[in-house]
This record gives structure tokens, sequence and C-alpha cells, in this order.
């Protein structure tokens, strides 16, 4: 097993973690404590880690040389009848997550061009760029389960999508 995949795992891991944690955290400024309250608002990667999606699927990639490393973490949760002013909330929770992850490509990127880095290290850091940004993009998707499912059902008048 070579090093580069073991840092692409624990990129890929720690960005959906904080993928996943930004929307505890909007359901929270919101009024929902459902994820306080599960444990779920912490970078401790044992309270997120879906054994399919996080490990199992992951590997099995790699092993089958398939080229690419996909995974997810186990979703936070809210209840939206916990939310104040739900239809407001809604769509920013969904949001949270993949705007997270255009944040940390954002701040990795403005490392890799102004910071005096090794090139070793500018390698690890264009990683965590585009697993970033290919999070952000996917989850904008409006497929369901996704995030931008939810983003759209939203705004769908008589609908409620969580």
């Amino acid at each position: 097993m070579e090093i580069s995949f073991i840092f692409q795992i624990l990129i890929l891991l720690f960005s959906v973690i904080i993928h996943e944690i930004s929307h505890g955290f909007m359901a929270l400024a919101f009024g929902d404590r459902t994820a306080q309250y599960q444990g779920r608002l912490t970078l401790n990667p044992i309270k997120h880690i879906d054994l399919f999606g996080s490990i199992i699927l992951p590997f099995l990639l790699y092993f089958t040389n398939v080229g690419f490393i996909i995974g997810w973490a186990k979703p936070v949760p809210y209840n939206p009848y916990n939310l104040r002013n739900a239809r407001v909330a809604e769509p920013l929770i969904a949001l949270a997550g993949p705007l997270s992850n255009l944040l940390l490509a954002t701040i990795f990127g403005l490392i890799i061009r102004f910071a005096s880095i090794s090139f070793e290290l500018s390698l690890m850091f264009q990683s965590v760029v585009i697993v970033n940004l290919a999070l952000a993009i996917f989850n904008l998707v409006p497929i369901p389960p996704l995030d931008g499912s939810k983003i759209l059902f939203s705004f769908m008048p008589n609908s409620r999508f969580v």
C-alpha cells in the first residue's frame, strides 16, 4: 500500500467530516441541537465513520485500481421541526457542507499560491484542493440524498425533504 493512498484516504475522511460537521453547526445556529446531543459536532473520526462509505468502498476502489477514490461519512442529523425559520434554515443547512469544502479548497489553494512550501507539501495540498472541489461539486447535484436536492426541494412549495 503506497503512502499517497493513505494521504488520499485521510484527506477524504477529514474533508467529509468537516462537510458533515458544517451541516450540524448550521442546524445548531438555527436552533436544532440534534447533532450536538448525539456528539456529532466533533472532528473525532470515530463518530463519523460509515463502515461501507468510509472504509470498505475506498479500499475496494484502491485495490481494484479504478483510478479514483470516493467515500462518505455518516450524515449529521437534524430535526427540521426544531429549526427557527425552517424555510430559510433548510437550504442553508444543505449549503453549509459544500461551502465548507469550497472554503477548504480556497484556503489550501491560497497556501499553495502564496506560501513558501516544499514541492511535496504542495502536492499534498493540491490533493486537498482537488478532493474538496470534487466533493462540493458532487454534493450540489440535485439528486437525493445529495445536498443539491435538499436545496432544490426547499424552494418547492409544499415540499418537505430531509
